[in-house]
């Protein structure tokens, strides 16, 4: 790798060639397919969200019934 030059990395380069071929597909793809696929990203990113959500609020309660717990003084 050349200081340099970074993008002559090898990772990059891989990188840089496997977006490339999935853009090349994407592109290519009839505009009916791309459209399902936009709404099965956003109902996996909307399940996600609320997994991430839901996960947070089980951490804070736990978190907080343990400092309520905790006696002082």
């Amino acid at each position: 790798m050349s200081p340099l030059n970074p993008l002559n990395d090898p990772s990059v380069v891989y990188l840089r060639a496997v977006l490339g071929a999935r853009l090349a597909r994407l592109r290519s793809a009839p505009e009916r397919s791309r459209g399902a696929s936009a709404i099965e990203w956003a109902i996996i990113t909307a399940i996600l969200a609320l997994i991430a959500i839901t996960i947070g609020a089980v951490i804070q309660k736990k978190i907080t019934e343990k400092a309520d717990s905790i006696k002082t003084g």
